[in-house]
């Protein structure tokens, strides 16, 4: 699927995978290996952007994909995450969306909300929100409008 349904159709907290749809090459060519890793992989949707328009530039509709926190002890050094515009050239996969009753953690920055956390239910967020501090932080339930019906008839919708 293109950029431009992943936009349109996965709720924030879905997991998206990408892919350039090439084979990956062995592990003795590393310079093949690194450049296809960064066309290939999955990250967790935590932000949409809609599509800007000013006077010197106009830029695309785009989305952040959160690939993972490197660290150790409990205290994060890095955190990767990957924005892709809508007019990629990559192919797009919905793998996963958050279940009804799971409770996203958000904060505004800008024009549009960004996922912090995604909890299994409301007290998990309130926990997870009471060790975090984020000023503008709020809890939105996962709504069965939002998953879509086929997900609700025990379908998957990738």
């Amino acid at each position: 699927m293109s950029a431009h349904i992943v936009y349109d159709a996965a709720p924030l907290g879905s997991m998206i995978r990408y892919s350039d749809c090439t084979p990956k090459p062995p592990a003795r060519f590393r310079k093949k290996l690194s450049a296809w890793q960064s066309r290939n992989g999955s990250g967790r949707l935590v932000k949409k952007e809609p599509p800007r328009s000013r006077a010197t530039y106009s830029s695309p509709a785009c989305f952040t994909l959160h690939e993972g926190d490197f660290g150790q002890g409990g205290i994060i050094v890095v955190s990767v995450r990957r924005t892709w515009s809508v007019e990629s050239d990559l192919r797009f996969e919905i793998v996963e969306r958050p279940s009804i009753g799971m409770v996203r953690v958000l904060q505004d920055l800008g024009d549009s909300p960004e996922l912090l956390h995604l909890a299994k239910d409301r007290e998990a967020a309130e926990r997870w929100r009471a060790s975090n501090r984020y000023s503008r932080a709020y809890l939105e339930e996962v709504s069965a409008d939002e998953v879509g019906a086929d997900v609700i008839e025990g379908r998957t919708a990738a």
